[in-house]
């Protein structure tokens, strides 16, 4: 089983056209309680991605160096703020995902790039949803059974081993602990590499007897 972004994404986004003025997306931010949002062409193409952070460094860079109360208040200039429109502000191009992504790899993509949250889109590049690390944080949730399903069904016999009656698997709480006795020791390593893939899979116990060692 591979979720993919299509199953944990939200559909209603909250977006901001290119042209939308600086008081119109604080206040979009403040009603929709999000710290960040999608900013999209004419066409609803994804151009780029505004969030709090693009605010702050854009007033940073343009307030005199004055300390940080100065900054503040030239951040509140309500004169300034009608003056800046999202492409402007934006990060761009924006880091995004599509609907078939699997789940891991998007959470791979959110830790390589340093972002809380990814546009989805179709193939011609216009936004149909949004997840965050929230969501990808669910596959977490799967049930302990499930795993150890997909582990003693699906991923022993794939692994070439004699056959699942050679290992014990338990799981709890997400963490799967696996006893026996691999054919070699690479059969063994390899083996508890492909059970730490498995969605849902918090951490492996390798308690597997290896060359050298009395069986346990």
């Amino acid at each position: 089983m591979r979720s993919m972004v299509r199953d944990v994404m939200t559909s209603a986004v909250v977006a901001v056209r290119s042209d939308a003025s600086f008081k119109e997306m604080v206040a979009k931010m403040r009603e929709s309680r999000i710290s960040a949002f999608p900013v999209i062409d004419g066409s609803g193409r994804v151009i780029g991605v505004v969030s709090e952070a693009d605010f702050l460094n854009k007033e940073a860079e343009q307030a005199d160096i004055q300390g940080v109360l100065a900054s503040l208040l030239y951040f509140r200039s309500h004169a300034k703020a009608s003056g800046v429109t999202a492409d402007e502000l934006m990060t761009s191009p924006a880091v995004t995902a599509g609907p078939d992504t699997p789940v891991v790899d998007a959470a791979r993509l959110m830790r390589d790039r340093r972002v809380k949250r990814l546009p989805v889109i179709n193939a011609t590049g216009h936004l149909i949803g949004i997840i965050s690390r929230t969501d990808v944080l669910g596959v977490f949730l799967r049930p302990d059974q499930d795993i150890r399903r997909e582990v003693t069904v699906e991923v022993i016999p794939a692994s070439g081993a004699q056959g699942p009656t050679r290992f014990t698997v338990t799981v709890t709480g997400g963490i799967v602990t696996l006893a026996g006795r691999p054919e070699n020791d690479r059969a063994g390593h390899e083996l508890a590499a492909a059970i730490r893939r498995v969605e849902g899979v918090v951490a492996v116990h390798d308690q597997l007897s290896y060359a050298g060692e009395a069986p346990r």
